[in-house]
């Protein structure tokens, strides 16, 4: 969930005048905590964004980086098993290859930044040997649709936000629409339980209902379930979530979308404070969404 960081950092460091290396994971061999198309950026400086381990072989990027800066080539080296680095062992047992490709100039990474922005999928090709390349494939991060009020929603989009997702947030309540905007959360009013012209999504889109009042969700809700989305789920417990789905038969809703709905939510259902519920939650969210096969990057 890193890519927006990193882009970042490679883009303002080109824009400021300074080389750069963006480095990606093309192939993995046995285990590893990071897979292909994660990236890393390292400035002519030696600093650096993201990570393509648990910290044991970004030293030797960030000198392997270097050096193809200096060389101003593109390179492929690899780490862990099979690697030269005799000395550099990944604790996984597996091998890594990494691509070290020189930048001195931001057009790519403004391009890059803007399909991120955008929330557009898009693709890297890197050059590997004469006439070849590998593509890296990356499709929109998850976004946090938000929808409810009480002690759970600042706790979710807070912890959400803390990832780097794109978080929004619709909310019936002054107060919590007040405490957001001072977090620099986006988040509008909702004027009524049938105000569906506020909710918007896309198919990278978690949509999350935290309401007490499950009155609020019904018109709300069998919208959004008609909305492109990769999830969908809300709070409260069997009993409620019974009530719910009669309900939203009564509106027109299928049972098979009512079905993917994710009630009650989280991957642990016993939690009853706000962070525990947040953290339940945004782990099923992200369990979720990479489990998604989201298609072919299209640009």
């Amino acid at each position: 969930m890193d890519n927006r960081r990193v882009f970042t950092f490679v883009h303002d460091c080109l824009t400021a005048g300074q080389p750069a290396v963006l480095v990606t994971i093309i192939a993995v061999e046995g285990a590893s905590m990071r897979g292909p198309g994660t990236h890393m950026g390292v400035s002519a400086d030696g600093s650096f964004a993201g990570s393509l381990s648990g910290g044991c072989i970004e030293n030797a990027v960030v000198a392997e980086a270097l050096d193809a800066l200096s060389e101003g080539r593109p390179r492929v080296v690899r780490f862990g098993s099979g690697s030269p680095y005799i000395d550099i062992k990944l604790p996984c047992g597996g091998g890594l290859d990494i691509h070290f490709l020189p930048l001195d100039a931001a057009e790519l990474s403004a391009l890059y930044l803007q399909s991120i922005e955008r929330r557009e999928p898009f693709s890297i090709q890197l050059p590997i040997e004469a006439g070849k390349t590998v593509s890296i494939h990356h499709w929109p991060e998850p976004k946090l649709l938000i929808i409810g009020h009480g002690a759970s929603v600042p706790s979710l989009a807070k912890l959400a936000r803390q990832m780097d997702l794109s978080v929004e947030v619709l909310t019936p309540d002054e107060k919590l629409l007040k405490d957001l905007s001072e977090d620099r959360i986006a988040a509008s009013k909702l004027a009524n339980p049938e105000d569906t012209g506020m909710v918007t999504a896309d198919k990278w889109t978690a949509i999350v209902f935290l309401f007490h009042d499950h009155d609020w969700e019904i018109a709300l809700m069998a919208y959004a379930l008609k909305l492109p989305h990769f999830y969908l789920g809300a709070m409260g417990g069997r009993t409620a979530h019974s009530s719910r789905t009669e309900a939203l038969k009564a509106a027109g809703i299928s049972d098979t979308a009512i079905a993917k709905i994710h009630a009650p939510i989280g991957l642990f259902h016993s939690s009853r404070d706000p962070d525990s519920l947040a953290l339940s939650t945004l782990g099923e969210v992200i369990e979720t969404y990479h489990r998604q096969d989201f298609g072919d990057v299209v640009k």
